[in-house]
């Protein structure tokens, strides 16, 4: 994968508050914070490198993308911190501003037909197929109307995270979800399984929030 694009854009976006939570929630001390951000960065572009291009239309790039700036900041740690912290760690960079008004902007769509459409073709498209580091997805909605299920039986984080020796890590990537469905203010996240903990399937529910009245 070119390092430029998505890849630099993310890196400028969110390098700063990856180095910041080493701060804030991990306890390093500015210094060791600087010198981890530093190597991270050339981590990271080696990481994307080693990535194929993902097809167009592939809504998941920016998952792997995200996945290998958190590996980045890890494999550069002296010592690792337990997943929890880690969770909490990759929820305080991750959920800047800019990411939060992206939540936003993304739960006002949620459930319309442009929204519909782009799962379906997510499902459709079975990346992961020809590319490992994608995913592949079923649509399910919900017989009652009250929202839908994606259902992932690959995913791409599993199998990068593997590589690079971080598997245990993957259960800090998907608490992510939650964080992310609250800040979209749409719909209430369900998962009642994991790829990484040994599910059968990775699910994500987003059931409609009832409208206050």
């Amino acid at each position: 994968m070119k390092t430029f694009g998505m890849p630099a854009g993310m890196w400028a976006l969110f390098r700063r508050s990856f180095r910041d939570a080493l701060v804030s929630v991990l306890g390093l001390d500015r210094a060791q914070a600087g010198r981890i951000a530093r190597s991270a960065k050339k981590r990271y572009r080696e990481i994307i490198a080693g990535l194929p291009e993902f097809e167009r239309g592939d809504r998941f790039k920016m998952n792997i993308v995200n996945c290998a700036m958190l590996a980045a900041f890890l494999l550069c740690m002296e010592e690792k911190p337990a997943v929890s912290r880690v969770a909490d760690y990759y929820r305080e960079a991750m959920m800047i501003r800019p990411m939060r008004w992206f939540c936003r902007m993304s739960g006002k769509k949620k459930f319309s037909e442009k929204d519909i459409r782009g799962m379906k073709a997510a499902a459709a498209l079975n990346a992961a197929d020809r590319n490992l580091y994608s995913w592949n997805m079923e649509f399910l909605p919900y017989p009652d109307g009250s929202g839908y299920e994606a259902r992932f039986s690959k995913c791409g984080i599993c199998v990068l995270m593997k590589e690079l020796g971080l598997y245990e890590y993957v259960p800090a990537l998907c608490a992510l979800d939650y964080a992310m469905s609250d800040a979209g203010g749409a719909a209430d996240f369900i998962r009642e399984y994991t790829l990484a903990s040994g599910g059968p399937f990775c699910d994500c529910g987003y059931k409609k929030k009832e409208s206050k009245t």
